[in-house]
């Protein structure tokens, strides 16, 4: 065997291999991060995929290299044994996480946008990977909870449909209970709460525990409809005469015919000069919520294209005319959807946290 022989067996032809695999890799990764600006919600099958391609090219670049079948052999094994060690190491912690992230997809118990309870976490959803999810507290921070943490413990999850907002006081027995019902009830209705009810909680020693509450339909608007509940209550039983405060404290006071209520403020900012808090604390969740809509917007206008094509072929020559128009006015609104999606993704990209 010649000297060139064992340049090309021994350097060159691995060279050559390895310079393949990876620049298929790389070439495959490219191809991903383009398919998921048009589908981000499919981040965790890139990163599947990914992971699964890595371990199939290394094994084929170590049958590919001129070893002997006693060292190749060797190699596998070892590769054998150290990928089954990492996999019972990391088992309750990588590839928990991971397994639970695909089980929360296929779940679909919430979505990104949702407003979700899991243990004392609140906020809403504002990104999913195959290890975590994020969530936007109320805050304006942004927390990150492993997959397998989701899994193992209650997610409550806020309806689109609606969901009851309460508020809780505590009123003396000298007012008539008729009465309170009646002004928390008219309490609820100015703060827009839908099919308001009362309920009696607790008869204590020195006062009687009330709750009102109402169905909010505008679920965006959860943290100011709490808010406007708790101040239209102050506001309603301070102008009817009615103090919030312990029969205790008044039974120790050391006043004479004095009231304990605030005045109304003719000052006061009215409502709607101000931006609602839900706008500027879940910024990033209502990005990803929009993001995720327009994805579906657009792959019912891509249904919609495919149905006119079709009715196009089977149709007159002057139904084809009014048919193709319309399907150019279709094509166009695919074009600018799929623009402002791709602009979109990489602005909330640049603020997803690296998995």
């Amino acid at each position: 065997m010649t000297k060139l022989d064992l340049l090309l067996n021994y350097f060159l032809g691995p060279l050559v291999s390895i310079a393949v695999v990876f620049g298929c890799l790389f070439g495959l990764n490219l191809l991903l991060n383009h398919l998921q600006q048009s589908h981000p919600e499919r981040s965790i099958h890139r990163q599947l995929v990914m992971v699964i391609t890595t371990l199939i090219a290394l094994i084929g670049l170590i049958v590919l290299l001129p070893f002997s079948d006693t060292l190749r052999g060797q190699i596998l094994s070892l590769l054998g044994i150290l990928l089954s060690a990492t996999i019972a190491l990391s088992a309750t912690t990588f590839l928990g996480n991971a397994l639970a992230g695909v089980l929360l997809r296929n779940v679909r118990s919430f979505r990104t946008g949702d407003f979700i309870y899991i243990n004392e976490q609140f906020g809403r959803v504002s990104g999913r990977g195959l290890f975590h999810i994020e969530i936007q507290t109320r805050d304006r921070d942004l927390v990150t909870l492993p997959n397998l943490y989701v899994t193992n413990n209650p997610v409550k999850v806020i309806r689109d449909s609606g969901t009851m907002v309460s508020a809780d006081v505590s009123l003396g027995y000298d007012v008539p209970r008729n009465r309170i019902e009646t002004l928390l009830l008219q309490a609820a209705k100015e703060s827009a709460l839908e099919d308001p009810f009362v309920h009696i909680m607790q008869l204590g020693d020195f006062s009687v525990h009330y709750r009102v509450n109402g169905m909010l339909t505008d679920v965006k608007q959860l943290l100011s409809a709490r808010s406007r509940l708790n101040g239209a209550i102050i506001d309603i039983l301070h102008m009817a005469g009615i103090e919030i405060v312990s029969p205790r404290f008044m039974n120790t006071r050391d006043v004479a015919e004095q009231t304990f209520m605030a005045r109304p403020d003719a000052t006061a900012a009215k409502a709607g000069e101000t931006k609602e808090p839900e706008e500027i604390i879940f910024d990033k969740a209502d990005k990803a919520a929009t993001l995720e809509e327009q994805k579906a917007c657009l792959s019912e206008l891509e249904q919609q294209a495919e149905t006119l094509g079709a009715e196009i072929s089977a149709a007159s020559e002057e139904q084809k005319a009014k048919l193709t128009q319309m399907l150019d006015r279709l094509r166009k609104q695919q074009e600018r959807l799929s623009e402002r999606i791709v602009h979109d993704t990489e602005r909330l990209e640049s603020e997803k946290p690296e998995e």
